[in-house]
């Protein structure tokens, strides 16, 4: 297979017409009928978006600069175009950003190509990709300093909801993403415990894959720092506040109260983070995943449970799912990262 020169095409002149409208146009030349646009639009979520425009208006100056066709070139040229971008300093992640996109953009299977994949494998040997986090922080640090807040029902709306995000956060090992999606007539709240059914579409939905199931068991010995307990007390205190139309979970704490965002959500994690003494310039609020999964491994948890918990998946999923038949604890991932017994999963009421 050889890479062959290609003559440069006269690269359009027009400003840069945003991620969605350039790739609707790369599909109407793609021969993509347009009543099938808006479908394929759909199976890409808002972040992916973000990150697919940042490639796109890449490749755009790339084509003005060396005027070719921004929406028809060759293999080389693509190649060229990465290579450029590794060496203004892209890590390999970015670089297989970028060979997503141009994919999906200019057809072809050009991100199967055996020379872009070849060029990526190269990349990826003289800049490898590392773990964000080398280690983890001690989730019980957080756990000390929160457990001062009580009882709950004393507490203003912001601490609550403070408390409520961290022990979510901890004791689900879920994206601030999943926090934040939380319907309130979801949540069902039972003898031992919490249940949180996610029914909106989140990171690690796929087509055959169920949907993730919450739960959040009651700390009979340790009423301070129980999530089912505070997020019940959480829901009473902000009854009277909640608007008619947030069907979240999640309120802002200062008037007008409305849904939290996943942004909100993560800069009251930070916030809370910093002031117990974690290194927030080296651990952001998605860190908690590490750190709770990581606590949960030291006490014990197996694999299976921390992976169902945090909806991972895992190559024994069909063994899971159609031959083992283990009796699972449900509350046994939040017990282990808050230092619990096993033998207290009972009620508070």
């Amino acid at each position: 297979m050889a890479l062959t020169a290609v003559e440069p095409a006269p690269a359009a002149r027009a400003a840069y017409p945003g991620c969605c409208s350039a790739l609707r146009l790369a599909f109407s030349r793609l021969g993509v009928p347009a009543v099938s646009q808006e479908l394929m639009m759909a199976s890409l979520s808002k972040n992916t978006l973000q990150q697919y425009n940042v490639t796109l208006k890449a490749w755009w100056h790339y084509c003005l600069e060396n005027n070719l066709d921004f929406f028809n070139s060759s293999i080389s040229r693509v190649i060229s175009f990465l290579s450029e971008q590794f060496n203004r300093g892209a890590s390999y992640g970015t670089l297989n950003s970028h060979r997503s996109a141009i994919s999906l953009f200019l057809g072809n299977n050009i991100g199967s190509n055996a020379y872009v994949k070849r060029l990526l494998k190269g990349a990826y040997k003289l800049r490898p990709s590392l773990p964000k986090y080398s280690h983890t922080w001690d989730p019980q640090r957080l756990l000390d300093y929160i457990a001062d807040w009580y009882p709950n029902t004393s507490l203003t709306v912001e601490k609550i909801t403070k408390k409520l995000v961290i022990l979510l956060a901890l004791c689900t090992a879920h994206r601030v993403q999943t926090l934040s999606l939380i319907k309130i007539n979801k949540v069902s709240i039972g003898p031992t415990g919490v249940k949180i059914i996610i029914t909106d579409i989140i990171k690690t939905s796929a087509a055959g894959r169920s949907q993730p199931i919450l739960f959040l068991p009651y700390f009979r010995e340790k009423p301070n720092i129980c999530p089912a307990t505070v997020l019940r007390d959480y829901i009473a205190l902000t009854r009277d506040i909640r608007p008619e139309n947030a069907l979240n979970l999640l309120l802002t704490v200062k008037r007008p109260f409305k849904c939290a965002t996943a942004q909100t959500i993560g800069r009251w994690i930070k916030q809370v983070m910093a002031e117990s003494g974690v290194d927030v310039a080296a651990f952001g609020a998605h860190s908690t995943r590490h750190a709770a999964t990581s606590a949960a491994a030291a006490a014990g948890v197996s694999v299976d449970t921390i992976r169902k918990t945090a909806s991972w998946t895992n190559n024994s999923q069909a063994f899971a799912k159609f031959y083992h038949r283990q009796i699972i604890d449900e509350g046994s991932f939040a017990r282990a990262v808050c230092h619990i017994s096993n033998d207290i999963n009972l009620s508070l009421e």
